[in-house]
């Protein structure tokens, strides 16, 4: 991949594969946002202080996490359902999303092993696929599994930044193809999210750098500010986990959502600013997302065991 002209001196504590990352997650996000539409209804939205955001205010910004933060659950493993139904891989394969994504939704917090093999999971899955067939099936899978999981109140602060006039984006570990689709479903400017490397639009099952995480994501959104001259200052940014305080702490107005006890702690510490839309104690305690129900998740859970013990 060409260098980039427009990126700056990075901090000493990400390594160079979270700036090659990041790099490329800026640079495919900025190339796919002309394409972004701005269409969809703006939500109620919430209770606000006035002043924030400032309408009008062009160097600004909104950075959004993705999951557990503007959807339930996480795109990786919705993705992997996706796939799962259009046969890209077999039963055994799915026993493994599923009991990631059951562990997800109960803990409320990314494991890192098992966000690490979910990756080398798609990617050995999506090897040899065209860059073009993994998009159009994106789409479908958007709103088979989805749509109906994205937080309305999350929904409503990204709202209110596009009505402010000012662009919102996506941060995600997620691929980039699925990130761009999603932003796009809900009329946000654009995505940063992990980028696959293709050669000839197919393919090859290796990442660009590293996956957008943690400190990746910090220099993701660092290199976009320069390239759309943002002051981050005056940029805000949301999440769920302490994973992200590295892109929080680089902007001015950092808010946690639906944060798990690292980040809540680490909030209210510095005084930044806290929304959590699940509902009823035991979803607030341990992150399950409340439109699902316990019901729900206890049946999801249960199934990943039969399945995970039908391998063995």
């Amino acid at each position: 991949m060409a260098a980039l002209g427009w990126l700056t001196p990075r901090r000493r504590s990400a390594t160079a594969r979270s700036v090659l990352a990041g790099e490329a997650s800026a640079e495919a996000a900025r190339k796919s946002s002309q394409d972004a539409t701005q269409d969809v209804p703006a939500d109620t939205l919430p209770e606000e202080e006035p002043e924030f955001p400032v309408s009008g205010d062009d160097r600004a910004a909104a950075f959004f996490d993705l999951d557990n933060t503007v959807m339930q659950g996480a795109a990786l493993f919705h993705f992997g359902r996706g796939l799962y139904k259009r046969k890209f891989f077999e039963t055994r394969d799915l026993a493994r999303f599923a009991w990631q994504q059951a562990w997800f939704r109960l803990a409320g917090v990314e494991d890192p092993e098992h966000m690490q093999e979910a990756r080398d999971s798609a990617l050995s899955i999506v090897k040899g696929h065209r860059v073009s067939e993994l998009k159009s099936i994106g789409e479908e899978i958007y709103d088979e599994y989805m749509a109906e999981r994205i937080w309305p109140g999350t929904r409503a602060l990204a709202q209110a930044h596009l009505d402010a006039g000012q662009k919102v984006w996506l941060v995600t570990a997620a691929p980039v193809e699925i990130a761009q689709v999603i932003a796009r479903r809900l009329g946000l400017t654009g995505a940063l999210g992990t980028v696959a490397e293709s050669v000839g639009g197919v393919y090859t099952g290796k990442l660009v750098g590293e996956p957008l995480h943690g400190p990746a994501k910090a220099e993701a959104v660092r290199a976009l500010a320069v390239a759309e001259g943002l002051d981050l200052g005056r940029c805000a940014a949301y999440s769920d986990s302490h994973n992200d305080i590295p892109m929080l702490s680089l902007v001015g107005h950092p808010y946690a959502i639906n944060p798990d006890t690292k980040l809540r702690k680490h909030a209210r510490r510095l005084d930044w600013r806290l929304r959590d839309y699940r509902t009823g104690r035991k979803a607030a305690k341990v992150g399950i997302p409340a439109a699902a129900g316990v019901g729900a998740v206890a049946g999801g859970t249960a199934a990943a065991i039969a399945l995970h013990r039908r391998r063995r």
